[in-house]
């Protein structure tokens, strides 16, 4: 592998990373050379792909955490730092989307639970572990945020303000940081064939008319986004951070012919 895209002697947190987007990120950074710890909810998940991965030559250790309370989340970054002694990429990939419809229908629960898991998350772990990336003299941070936060939706709107935010939470850490040599970047996926998306993909109808409004005509795949998570943790991103990256067939920049 290139030097330019490897990460061997690192170590990375990834969240969400047992299946979907987080899992290709996984592999990827695996493959680069990293050390990994693999995060979701689910402590069964998370043994399985570590075993998994360690199949494929990959050195990666389950650190489940349930991303909607602080005190796990803070335990997951301290966990991290005693089992590896040091965090050089941390992808925040985890995300909800529980609710679907106008903002005003959105109920008080389901607007903590996307707030917590998909923008609070991101904060507590960057508050946690950037002091100590920095001290080890830098690194990288990639927030996976959505095209749903660079354009109005009438479906996903409280799922689109939380990403939004996570695209602004770059910026800001980004100039933070940056001194230190912290990067930190969002990445925009479209419609990436995953479990998450399949509410979409296996809807003719509504898929017909987002490729019809895709210049690529088609929909992604995890490994199209990770490939480009690997490349802002690796040292040939090393000089882009704040960006708000979209990985969508160039469906926000279509006009529908």
């Amino acid at each position: 592998m290139s030097a330019l895209f490897s990460l061997a002697g690192k170590v990375a947190l990834i969240t969400g990373a047992t299946r979907g987007i987080g899992l290709a990120i996984a592999r990827e950074y695996g493959q680069a050379g990293a050390r990994l710890a693999i995060s979701s909810e689910c402590a069964n998940d998370c043994k399985r792909v570590a075993a998994e991965l360690h199949e494929e030559g990959i050195d990666a250790c389950p650190l489940p955490a349930d991303l909607n309370l602080q005190h796990e989340v803070e335990n997951l970054a301290l966990q991290v730092l005693k089992r590896f002694g040091r965090l050089d990429a941390l992808v925040c990939n985890a995300g909800v989307a529980p609710h679907m419809g106008p903002l005003a229908s959105a109920s008080e629960q389901q607007w903590e639970l996307t707030m917590t898991v998909n923008l609070r998350s991101a904060i507590w772990l960057t508050s946690s572990l950037l002091p100590g990336m920095a001290a080890n003299g830098g690194g990288s941070v990639v927030l996976m945020a959505s095209i749903a936060g660079v354009r109005g939706n009438k479906s996903l709107g409280l799922y689109g303000l939380s990403k939004a935010a996570l695209a602004q939470l770059a910026r800001n850490l980004a100039v933070e940081w940056g001194p230190t040599n912290v990067r930190v970047n969002a990445i925009s996926p479209g419609v990436i064939e995953t479990d998450f998306a399949r509410p979409l993909t296996t809807q003719p109808a509504v898929i017909e008319k987002r490729l019809a409004l895709t210049p690529l005509r088609r929909v992604g795949t995890a490994a199209e986004v990770a490939a480009l998570a690997l490349l802002l943790a690796a040292p040939g991103g090393a000089f882009i951070t704040g960006q708000n990256l979209l990985v969508d067939g160039g469906t926000t920049i279509g006009d529908g012919n």
